[in-house]
């Protein structure tokens, strides 16, 4: 699966650049080794995944249970591309384990991101979610 591609404006309006995705394409499909299936199969398992754990994030009741689901969140974002949601979660984790309070902020951001995946993905798999 390759990346897609736009077109810019402008003066280069017949120069393409790859378009900012949610979701690394290329990274995936490495991840999948090139399975359209297996890619499948996996996008519809992180989007059932991503929406679990965020509603553990958002429940938490411990900092403690927060950073393990924020590291769980973090792992599996990380692999199937999903960099934003990755690197957000890693900031939240990383902050809690360094003694700061919860940032209210932080979680927002990632349900966000966590959204947009899940926007993205319903573009790739009808299905995504059946």
């Amino acid at each position: 699966m390759s990346e897609k591609t736009a077109r810019v404006a402008g003066p280069q309006a017949f120069a393409s650049e790859p378009q900012h995705t949610p979701i690394d394409l290329d990274h995936l499909s490495r991840q999948a080794l090139g399975d359209p299936g297996l890619t499948d199969e996996v996008l519809r398992l992180y989007a059932t995944m991503a929406q679990v754990y965020l509603g553990r994030i958002e429940n938490s009741t411990s900092t403690a249970e927060l950073i393990e689901h924020l590291h769980t969140l973090k792992s599996a974002a990380a692999g199937i591309g999903a960099w934003t949601v990755r690197d957000l979660a890693k900031r939240a984790e990383d902050a809690l384990r360094g003694g700061a309070p919860v940032n209210p902020e932080h979680i927002e951001d990632i349900a966000v991101a966590v959204a947009e995946c899940d926007e993205f993905i319903s573009t790739l798999v009808v299905d995504h979610l059946a």
